[in-house]
């Protein structure tokens, strides 16, 4: 069992952790969860000691090995086949000590401990994880340093795993896989037979595989028995109980401020009085539920432009002359919702470059509209905003000619509005940044958006918000990413790259889902239960999106409508009252003209405030459905 007990830590004058407490049950699976800051790395690293807790201890059985995957990557002319085998450090150190023995008495018990820790299956053992991770045999013969750094931490990931640990630390290990890794990774875990702790904002793997979630929310932690979807539950309803509680003692402490007030100054009272101020001194007020204003996204919507908005014509594209796709034939209207699926390697980030220009076509045709502007997201745009530069002075740049306020405008959809418009990047999270470069690529309201993995250190209520605002944008969205909850919400369309191809798949995700876990189509029909048609699916997800737009436009309509109605019901209110201050549309009417005039006006406000109602109603039901 691992006991955190009362563990505060402090950094750069910042309570980060205040007497966090919780205690993980034997060989459970548990998902660390929190907004991004809340310091969940922060614990992580308390875990493992490479922070010293300010209070408190961090317990666990003598003899616990932990396993946890370190900042920098593997590197050098090993091989990653050889990394993943060399972390079982015992095996290693047995194997090498087996070769230089002379004692046979030793190298008998060399060899039994040899069989008692399976060690001549490792190499099997080693080959399949790697596969999982997507090395083929190929792959894991070469040299580390001919990896990019994501590739490189998934062999670390793979040693980890290897390894074994008694408990095992894992911080955003999907940060790296595809889809196909990801998938595989979930499997792994839910066979895993020691204690996991993993941070992931992924709602399927912390539904598919934890069985507890530990939140953390201002310092503090709490443990929920379950996967995330009854996380949410537990704590709305504990959102719920407090807030009712906050409502009592508000109440409550009305009630004994009325009491002293009026009992205080007489003689008779005065001692109840007392108490009862006593009372109220102590009563500890109950915290509001966090609510982060900052949790904002929010695309401009383009200028309509007519279909088509790019057209692939038997179209190649690739690198020095060397085609990675070939054949391609696309067409992307300016409503479309695509999801390019795919192993990483096979050109998903090549065919998103094309599309946005970036790469030319070799062979074939490429057209495009000409009055298309394209916003084109990449986890290296993360990466190159200049940490000493505030979100204010980067957009500034980019929106020359803007004026100031134009430029907070659009700060403000992402969240970046007052002070945080002014903080340094180089202060904010990972999640933070990536809002900042979605606000930067989003300046002019592209027609087209190409996400190349935008999920990428978003926490959870972020990915939801995230979802919510393409599904409001009116124009095209192409998507690559690991998060299965995102393509299944937002995407129509699946296009499959694989084998120099990029074709329609005609299916769900959830059908690509077990494709890619080689289930085969019986298991597939007994698992869907009788589940109805995946292309009415997405029609019906389509249909919901469209009428969620209208319904959005229906409630914006009715708000300006009331506001232009509220304004002229004052205009006439006061030209009634001093005639003298009319407006141009006021003056010279008499009294009677105005009040019916006036009356008009508050038929049609209630009018409009009916329809603002009646759709915001139906908006409201299609958020909760």
């Amino acid at each position: 069992m691992l006991s955190i007990n009362d563990v505060t830590v402090r950094l750069g004058g910042r309570t980060i952790l205040d007497k966090a407490g919780a205690a993980l049950p034997p060989r459970s699976r548990v998902g660390l969860i929190g907004r991004n800051g809340a310091g969940k790395s922060t614990l992580m690293k308390a875990i493992i000691g490479q922070i010293d807790p300010d209070g408190g201890s961090i317990d666990m059985p003598r003899g616990t090995r932990m396993g946890y995957i370190a900042q920098e990557a593997p590197s050098g002319t090993a091989t990653p086949f050889d990394t993943v085998l060399a972390a079982d450090t015992e095996r290693a150190a047995l194997l090498v000590e087996s070769e230089t023995t002379e004692d046979p008495h030793r190298l008998g018990d060399i060899h039994e401990r040899l069989l008692a820790i399976d060690a001549y299956s490792a190499p099997a053992r080693a080959g399949r994880i790697l596969v999982g991770l997507g090395f083929d045999e190929e792959m894991q013969q070469r040299p580390l340093d001919s990896y990019s750094g994501g590739w490189k931490m998934r062999v670390a990931l793979g040693a980890l795993l290897f390894s074994e640990p008694d408990l095992l630390l894992l911080d955003e290990p999907s940060n790296h896989l595809d889809l196909e890794a990801t998938l595989w990774l979930e499997n792994f875990l839910k066979e895993y037979r020691a204690t996991v702790l993993v941070i992931s904002h992924e709602r399927d793997l912390l539904n598919n595989v934890v069985d507890h979630i530990l939140h953390l929310e201002q310092g503090k932690v709490t443990l929920y028995p379950g996967g995330y979807d009854a996380f949410e539950r537990q704590r709305a309803e504990r959102l719920a109980q407090l807030a009712a509680a906050r409502e009592k003692q508000a109440a409550e402490r009305a009630k004994l401020q009325d009491y002293v007030a009026r009992n205080s100054a007489r003689a008779s009272t005065a001692k109840q009085a007392q108490s009862r101020a006593k009372a109220l001194a102590k009563m500890q007020p109950i915290a509001a539920a966090l609510e982060d204003p900052s949790l904002s996204f929010g695309f401009p919507n383009p200028q309509a432009l007519r279909p088509p908005l790019i057209t692939l014509d038997m179209a190649a594209v690739g690198y020095d002359e060397t085609p990675i796709l070939q054949r391609l034939n696309l067409r992307i209207d300016p409503d479309d919702r695509i999801a390019l699926l795919g192993k990483n390697g096979n050109g998903k980030t090549t065919l998103a470059r094309l599309l946005a220009a970036q790469l030319p076509a070799m062979e074939g045709a490429m057209h495009a509209s000409g009055k298309m502007n394209v916003g084109y997201f990449t986890q290296y745009q993360v990466e190159e905003l200049d940490v000493g530069d505030t979100p204010l002075e980067h957009m500034t740049r980019q929106m020359k000619g803007a004026t100031p306020a134009a430029v907070r405008a659009q700060l403000g959809r992402f969240g970046f509005s007052g002070e945080r418009a002014t903080q340094k990047v180089g202060s904010l999270s990972g999640g933070e940044r990536a809002r900042l470069a979605l606000a930067l690529i989003t300046r002019d309201a592209p027609h087209l958006l190409i996400l190349d993995e935008p999920t990428n250190h978003l926490d959870v209520d972020s990915r939801e918000a995230l979802v919510q605002a393409l599904n409001s944008y009116s124009g095209a969205v192409v998507i690559v990413s690991h998060d299965r909850h995102m393509i299944e919400l937002v995407a129509d369309r699946l296009v499959l790259v694989d084998s120099g191809r990029a074709l329609p798949y005609d299916g769900s995700v959830e059908d690509y889902t077990d494709f890619v876990l080689g289930r085969g189509a019986e298991a597939k029909r007994a698992e869907a239960g009788g589940k109805g048609d995946r292309k009415a699916d997405r029609r019906a997800a389509a249909e919901m999106r469209e009428r969620y737009k209208t319904l959005q436009a229906d409630v914006k309509k009715a708000e300006k409508q009331l506001a232009d109605l509220n304004a002229e019901r004052s205009r006439i209110d006061l030209a009634m009252f001093d005639p003298s201050k009319a407006g141009p549309q006021e003056q010279g009417r008499t009294m009677t003209e105005l009040m019916q005039r006036r009356a008009r006006v508050e038929t049609a406000i209630e009018n409009a405030e009916l329809t603002w109602m009646q759709a915001s109603e139906a908006l409201d039901s299609l958020d909760a459905a």
